[in-house]
């Protein structure tokens, strides 16, 4: 049996921060919240992680409860553990101790082997005039674009 493609972005990520660094990270997840992710009921807007005792959590990531779940079921927002090598942490940690700097999450998605994944970035916050700038580079693509097809 195929796994259906799970693809779930955080949109919003993108547009107010900027990436330095990108990684791909395992998520600890009850049995209820993988069915949920399954179905494509996550939503990341909030994400953000955090080190507590030398181990990444992620906070505000929303995981519907399961249809099916009864008493069984998960917290929605709980926080959950985020799997990386030592070395990828011990990385991490030192560069987000840098001021401005932040871990968030831009996606999860199922692998090959129908494992729940998530991709966070180290980023920076942009400023309003990156924005901006953003939003003029986006409109005049979208220009070129519509000039082309004609």
């Amino acid at each position: 049996m195929e796994q259906p493609h799970i693809n779930i972005k955080n949109k919003k990520a993108a547009f107010e921060y900027e990436f330095l660094e990108k990684y791909v990270a395992g998520i600890q997840l009850l049995g209820t919240e993988i069915k949920s992710v399954r179905e494509g009921k996550a939503n990341l807007t909030d994400a953000y992680c955090f080190f507590r005792n030398n181990e990444l959590w992620i906070q505000g990531m929303h995981i519907a409860e399961y249809r099916w779940g009864t008493c069984n079921n998960h917290n929605s927002r709980r926080e959950r553990k985020l799997l990386l090598t030592r070395k990828e942490l011990n990385k991490l940690e030192r560069k987000s101790q840098d001021k401005g700097l932040t871990i968030i999450a831009i996606r999860t998605f199922l692998n090959e082997r129908g494992l729940a994944k998530m991709e966070i970035a180290l980023s920076r916050g942009k400023k309003l005039y990156d924005k901006r700038q953003d939003l003029k580079r986006k409109d005049t693509e979208r220009e070129l674009d519509r000039v082309r097809k004609i």
